[in-house]
């Protein structure tokens, strides 16, 4: 990492940035937010993601009093513009408890309280087109996406678009739900969480990157050792749960012994989500506005803010 680009907070010196914002999720409250086998407590809840909801909160106020004076300098009347955070990272770190969190939080500060949150597995491309592209192993990576329709989405989003529709996935089956949709209605702000939303590509093409839209990105990193860790631990504590379900595409694992599910695990990591994390994400790291850092423990341990 560039860290000349970066401030860099220890979690102490991070914590301090919270000044006075209050502590407003409950112990219960973050059990329903805390992922399958992430460990994030209330004492980190404070630590980290209280000043970053401070931090944010700053930005979309700066945000709105911007587009307020240019309404007000051209005469109009328009509906405010959404604030659009990007919330990138690999597979198995935390990224969707991540965005669970800091949802709940923006949408206790007055000035803006209609928080969304979309995950990005809407525009994984269905199983059946998957399998006739010959890319069912690449799922997750770019080119198993619609492209296209995730950035219309986030373009109808920008431009104040109601009620715009986003396809529902199914971790369950592993496939995109028929004809369900999640809709965005003009929220304050929208948290939009993904591994590969922070791509930028060629730009001598001129295409629109899904890294355009955004006013604020956020990257979840750890060593890869730790993460492929945690997406084994993961995998154990599927196997028990949601893999117990006849109608989970991952059926087939539920009856499997500790070192048959180590195994798989591992295998599945080393074929498909470390060779996207390398190749793909983890490249688009220092493009993020702020990275968290984790240690072995799931714990942010450091937090780097890019200067400017």
């Amino acid at each position: 990492m560039p860290r000349s680009r970066y401030l860099t907070f220890t979690r102490a010196e991070w914590a301090r940035l919270r000044a006075d914002t209050p502590l407003t999720l409950s112990e219960g409250d973050l059990a329903e937010l805390r992922g399958l086998n992430d460990r994030v407590s209330l004492d980190e809840v404070a630590d980290i993601y209280l000043p970053l909801s401070r931090l944010l909160n700053l930005h979309v106020d700066a945000s709105q009093a911007l587009y307020r004076a240019t309404a007000t300098f051209l005469g109009t009347n328009a509906a405010k513009v959404p604030y659009l955070v990007g919330l990138a990272g690999s597979v198995a770190v935390g990224k969707s408890t991540t965005a669970r969190i800091m949802r709940e939080l923006l949408a206790r500060w007055p000035n803006h309280t209609k928080v969304d949150l979309v995950a990005t597995d809407g525009f994984l491309y269905p199983r059946r087109v998957l399998g006739a592209r010959g890319i069912m192993q690449r799922k997750g990576f770019p080119d198993s996406y619609d492209l296209r329709a995730l950035i219309q989405f986030l373009a109808d989003v920008k431009a104040g678009r109601p009620e715009v529709a986003v396809p529902i996935y199914s971790h369950l089956t592993y496939d995109i739900v028929p004809d369900r949709f999640q809709i965005v209605d003009r929220p304050d702000v929208l948290i939009v969480e993904g591994l590969n939303i922070l791509q930028a590509g060629d730009r001598s093409t001129r295409h629109a990157f899904t890294s355009d839209f955004f006013d604020f990105t956020i990257y979840v990193d750890a060593e890869t050792r730790d993460i492929r860790d945690w997406y084994v631990e993961r995998f154990f504590a599927l196997r028990e749960t949601a893999f117990q379900d006849p109608a989970s595409y991952f059926h087939r694992y539920a009856d499997l012994g500790d070192d048959e599910a180590e195994a798989v695990a591992t295998r599945i990591w080393q074929e498909i989500n470390e060779p996207n994390l390398l190749e793909n994400i983890l490249p688009t790291r220092d493009r993020a506005h702020l990275i968290l850092e984790k240690a072995a423990d799931h714990s942010v341990q450091h937090v780097h803010l890019r200067r400017g």
